[in-house]
């Protein structure tokens, strides 16, 4: 009877499959965890397509990184998917490309606890992030290291994000500060941040005017012109999305300022939207926000392709982000062909 039902049936296509335990590895465990359901499927087939994404050639892979994952834990991670290309672009928060260097520094983050009383902690100079703390003294340290760098840049001197953030992170690899901006130096791979100064950076850089009256100019109209031009190179693009905000807007722009362009200088419209992505949020759809938008409606703005693989998983990225990173050391999933870009940097000088 079962049987007949199925193949009556077109919605019954692929069976689930009962979690069974056995010895695995990681990697086994989220392919596994693919073929039963909820938000443990989402972040198997996840996996599935980001090893998809990789193993494709010709491939621009934009990584947008949003959130405060370097304070939690994660910003090794971001780095050595840097380091081994499985990302190309990186467009990241400031906090991110900050808070890291505090640890790289030398300082640490300790465990903490949302249930404190925040006025001792503030008493005690303690950042509270969540369930974590750090030292401000410390962090003051991390911003004036940054005034320090705009110290060695010509004065007025202007610069995209990208610019700035790849002569930041020649300076931090010089010294030893191995973070992700200095990792993304050694790698050639750009790193963006369209609010960078919503940060560590934007505060080094108001005591850099107000200490020596020091001024550098961030102009975002080049950043923007770019990154747009890094997707006009591409011969296809794909995009992993840790959390939402401004860093998945500032590559969904990418695929949509493709066909603006391909308009006016043909007067016909080509569109080139993204092949594969995944996005690990928290966030919700219903409340409008970019943050929880769905990769379906992206397809309405010409964003994300009809036919691409696609997957959103809505879990917090600290648990999703270091199982499909210990899933692709496990396998040893390596990049056939990486797009470079010297042309963007060949031109940036002190």
């Amino acid at each position: 009877m079962d049987g007949h039902i199925e193949q009556q049936n077109p919605y019954f296509v692929e069976k689930l499959r009962t979690f069974e335990l056995k010895p695995r590895n990681v990697s086994q465990l989220l392919k596994d965890m693919a073929d039963t359901a909820y938000q443990g499927r989402a972040l198997g087939e996840a996996y599935k397509i980001i090893v998809e994404m990789i193993k494709d050639p010709d491939n621009t892979i934009f990584l947008g990184l949003a959130g405060s994952m370097s304070t939690a834990g994660m910003w090794k991670i971001v780095k050595w998917l840097v380091e081994n290309r499985y990302v190309d672009v990186v467009v990241s928060t400031g906090a991110n490309i900050s808070e890291d260097i505090y640890e790289a520094m030398g300082f640490s983050y300790y465990k903490g606890s949302p249930y404190v009383d925040d006025a001792e902690l503030f008493k005690y100079k303690i950042d509270r992030f969540y369930d974590v703390f750090a030292s401000e003294i410390d962090y003051r340290k991390m911003e004036n290291l940054i005034k320090e760098f705009i110290y060695t840049l010509p004065n007025e001197a202007v610069y995209s994000t990208a610019e700035f953030l790849y002569l930041f992170g020649k300076y931090l690899n010089e010294r030893g500060i191995d973070s992700i901006v200095a990792a993304a130096y050694r790698a050639g791979v750009p790193v963006f941040s369209p609010a960078l100064v919503d940060s560590g950076y934007g505060v080094a850089a108001v005591l850099a005017i107000k200490e020596k009256g020091h001024r550098i100019v961030l102009d975002m109209v080049r950043d923007f012109e770019q990154i747009v031009e890094i997707g006009r190179r591409a011969k296809k693009m794909s995009a992993i999305y840790i959390g939402g905000g401004v860093p998945k807007d500032y590559v969904n722009l990418v695929t949509v300022m493709q066909t603006l362009i391909s308009l006016l200088e043909k007067g016909e419209e080509e569109h080139k939207p993204l092949e594969y992505v995944v996005q690990i949020t928290t966030d919700a759809p219903q409340w409008g926000g970019l943050s929880g938008a769905t990769l379906e409606e992206a397809v309405s703005w010409g964003k994300v392709s009809p036919r691409a693989r696609k997957r959103v998983v809505y879990v917090d990225a600290t648990i999703a982000l270091p199982l499909i990173a210990q899933a692709l050391y496990e396998e040893g999933i390596r990049r056939e062909s990486k797009p470079s870009f010297e042309w963007l940097f060949q031109k940036v000088h002190v």
